[in-house]
């Protein structure tokens, strides 16, 4: 009878429908916040400690890091360890995710990895996995720093000299994630989504190197600079970390469209048949 169950809680029924329901759930709420954070928390509460109310605004700012920026960051990276691990089980539990059993003209079965859908949805996973380890590495990790002192000084107190340094690279992988997220839920849809006879149509060699070797060079570069591991490190406005900073969030909603496009180039170019 088991065997023949075909319900919600089957195993075909989980990876096609139940694990991608907790996916997508857990996704909407770990991107949304991302945005949240970035679009509107940042700029806002840069303008806390402005004229003509700074004083007033430094306090406000405190508390609202302390009990707003608090809670959402709790929220935020089990979301992210919530979309990692629902997605790990999607592949794990549908019988043969990467497989399509497609056969050359040999008839012998085609390499799995050289299969456009495979690799849209491997460069989703990557950017996806880089960014859960942005999150617990780099934001969560000096967040720690920024919201002890902010209960500090709410204390009485004195301020974390530490605390700002913290904060900027928070704010980098913060940043960097959302550049990341446009691209990483443009492959997350692309498997499902893509259709024709590009979809299955394996890659040349040349082809397959191309595409991995740009793509991991804008992933690598852009990782390691959100890091502060290239010669600018972590200063405000310098070589690449121009792409974080600016006027509000233009630019790195600039970039994260500039880094969708350089991968949508690379399927329109290197996927077709």
């Amino acid at each position: 009878m088991l065997a023949e169950y075909t319900g919600f809680f089957s195993r075909a029924s989980l990876g096609a429908f139940g694990f991608r329901w907790l996916h997508i759930l857990a996704g909407i709420t770990w991107i949304g916040l991302l945005y949240f954070f970035n679009v509107v928390q940042v700029p806002a509460y840069a303008q806390f400690e402005a004229e003509p109310h700074k004083e007033i605004g430094g306090k406000a700012r405190l508390i609202a890091i302390d009990k707003v920026t608090r809670k959402a960051l709790w929220w935020f990276r089990w979301a992210a360890v919530g979309t990692f691990l629902t997605g790990i089980m999607i592949t794990g539990i549908v019988k043969d995710y990467f497989k399509t059993g497609l056969t050359d003209a040999a008839g012998a079965e085609i390499n799995w990895g050289r299969l456009p859908q495979n690799i849209g949805i491997s460069t989703g996973m990557l950017l996806g996995t880089i960014m859960l380890l942005n999150v617990w590495g780099v934001i969560w990790r000096n967040q720690k720093v920024v919201l002890a002192n902010a209960a500090n000084v709410l204390a009485g107190g004195e301020a974390n000299p530490d605390a700002p340094a913290a904060g900027r690279k928070a704010v980098m992988a913060s940043r960097q994630n959302l550049i990341f997220s446009v691209a990483m839920l443009f492959f997350m849809v692309y498997k499902a989504h893509l259709v024709g006879a590009s979809a299955i149509t394996p890659l040349s060699s040349g082809n397959l190197a191309t595409y991995w070797i740009i793509s991991l060079l804008v992933i690598g570069i852009l990782e390691l600079n959100c890091l502060g591991l290239l010669p600018w490190k972590t200063a405000a406005n310098k070589g690449l970390n121009k792409l974080y900073d600016g006027p509000g969030v233009r630019n790195p909603l600039i970039t994260a469209g500039v880094v969708w496009a350089i991968f949508l180039v690379l399927t329109e170019v290197l996927f077709q048949v």
